[in-house]
């Protein structure tokens, strides 16, 4: 076959392509994967958005950001919608892991894993009891002790308990059993709370070793006259609840029993009247240093419709229970986080994977991350 003046021209500039190919790969160094070591103490507005994605429940995340500097630091991958919290010496990330042998089905594996906070990278993980509850993140299904010596995991099955995990001899110390309550509320170093279906809060108290040494109920609220939202927030012992139609239920831990403290409306009777309600994810954070808490809010508020994002965040002061001003986000806000420092922040997902941050001391809003998550749950800060 006769070549033609192409062939032979594309022939040859192959060649020297892949001559020139040889060649470079001899010259350039291998490519290696590299590690960026976070500064510690982390600073003060640092922030870890809990993902659990979805479309890809297999899979989830927690994207670490500077929101400052609106930037992304690292990753820490998880698995199954876990729950993560972090620790009070702010050296480690928690997150309670499932796992499947096939990946979606096969023997399940549940671990919690402990993430160095600077590295990013696993320190350590204990295989614990295939019981985490698998359910949308939420504040108090994962918490560590007042010391950090223990960490509660919440368990649903459906029947409900907790898991006791020694974080010095990384081990399970027990399992508690609360039948018909959820989720465990720290108390202190070595307490925790638990909200019970007839209206009662349960206190279970652990001794050194990290077993039961006893337990008690106290009546809270009626069931059966109104819808008490489970995701509070707290300062210190004092827990703060709010219901579906914005009564917000206080509750001091501190003593020997918890003492019920006087009830408060987020709204006057007008506001009420005109539909105003409290609604979203995690629909409440509370700035400690300036003693405030802001709750997402609706208006035209509808029933069954309390778990809806909305643009609206309103702010009270926790003494005075006033409303002292109206944030207002450009798009929707599922859950929020305020830091604890004295120039403190305000942090909330959107519904389009972004977030919102509001400076608390003007509060006015200061910019945004867009698309730092995909179904962003949560938001922690120091």
């Amino acid at each position: 076959m006769r070549a033609t003046r192409i062939t032979v021209q594309s022939g040859l500039s192959l060649s020297l392509l892949v001559l020139g190919l040889n060649n470079a790969s001899a010259d350039l160094p291998a490519d290696t994967i590299g590690q960026t070591t976070l500064a510690f103490p982390a600073e003060a507005h640092r922030a870890f958005i809990i993902d659990v994605e979805f479309e890809s429940f297999v899979a989830g995340r927690v994207t670490v950001v500077d929101p400052d500097q609106k930037r992304v630091l690292g990753m820490v991958p998880t698995g199954f919608a876990a729950p993560s919290t972090l620790s009070h010496d702010r050296k480690t990330i928690y997150s309670a892991d499932i796992f499947y042998s096939r990946g979606t089905r096969g023997t399940r594996t549940d671990v919690l894993t402990a993430w160095d906070s600077s590295t990013l990278s696993p320190a350590w993980e204990l295989l614990i009891p295939t019981k985490r509850a698998e359910s949308l993140t939420q504040r108090y299904a994962l918490k560590p002790s007042g010391d950090d010596r223990f960490v509660y995991v919440y368990n649903f099955t459906p029947s409900t308990s907790v898991t006791v995990v020694d974080t010095q001899a990384k081990a399970v110390t027990t399992e508690i059993a609360i039948p018909g309550c959820v989720l465990n509320y720290p108390i202190g170093n070595r307490r925790f709370a638990s909200l019970c279906g007839d209206g009662s809060l349960q206190v279970v108290t652990l001794n050194d070793q990290g077993q039961e040494a006893s337990r008690s109920r106290t009546p809270f609220f009626d069931p059966n006259a109104e819808k008490l939202v489970e995701r509070a927030v707290n300062v210190g012992d004092t827990y703060y609840f709010t219901t579906t139609t914005g009564t917000v239920r206080p509750v001091d831990f501190a003593g020997e029993a918890p003492k019920i403290l006087p009830s408060w409306s987020l709204t006057t009777d007008e506001e009420k009247k005109a539909g105003w309600a409290p609604g979203g994810w995690q629909l409440m954070a509370v700035a400690p240093k300036l003693d405030r808490l802001y709750v997402l809010m609706h208006d035209a508020h509808e029933p069954m419709k309390w778990e809806d994002p909305s643009p609206l965040i309103w702010a009270f002061d926790l003494k005075t229970h006033k409303k002292l001003a109206t944030l207002q986000a450009p798009v929707p806000v599922w859950s929020m986080q305020a830091t604890g420092d004295d120039k403190p922040l305000l942090l909330g997902t959107d519904v389009e994977g972004g977030l919102q941050i509001f400076d608390l001391k003007t509060n006015t809003l200061t910019g945004s991350m867009p698309k730092v998550a995909k179904t962003a749950t949560q938001v922690l800060s120091y």
